[in-house]
């Protein structure tokens, strides 16, 4: 099963986390966040982010999920990338890591994909009918 780690600023990670376990009904195994600060030294939160890291990992990889691309969360992340190991996306939202977290069973290049489509997917233009969606 691949690990999820979310680094992300603030308690933004703490509270998807929260929020997925709500939406599935379960709590979540081998998940966790890290909140990212203004006063963080980022070589003091790559060793944190790496202990994190390994404690997700069960042997089945893990899916490293931040929310801005380029901001300091994301070049953490992509410091403790290695291919077919630990991968990486950014932009995390609700329905990413939903769809990362229901696909984790299947090999880590899938959920990292499935994590992608799920972002994607999940950004709708809503109107009156609550049942139905537009893109």
């Amino acid at each position: 099963m691949a690990g999820i780690l979310l680094i992300t600023h603030g308690r933004y990670g703490e509270d998807l986390l929260v929020s997925a376990s709500h939406v599935l009904g379960r709590p979540l195994e081998h998940a966790a966040h890290m909140a990212i600060s203004t006063q963080d030294d980022p070589d003091a939160a790559l060793i944190r982010a790496r202990e994190l890291l390994h404690s997700v990992d069960d042997g089945g990889g893990v899916l490293v999920m931040t929310d801005i691309y380029g901001a300091t969360p994301c070049n953490i992340a992509s410091r403790l990338l290695a291919e077919g190991r630990v991968e990486g996306v950014s932009g995390v939202s609700l329905p990413m890591l939903v769809r990362a977290l229901a696909y984790r069973a299947a090999p880590l290049a899938t959920v990292r994909d499935k994590a992608v489509s799920g972002g994607t997917e999940g950004v709708v233009h809503i109107n009156s009918d609550p049942c139905r969606a537009q893109r």
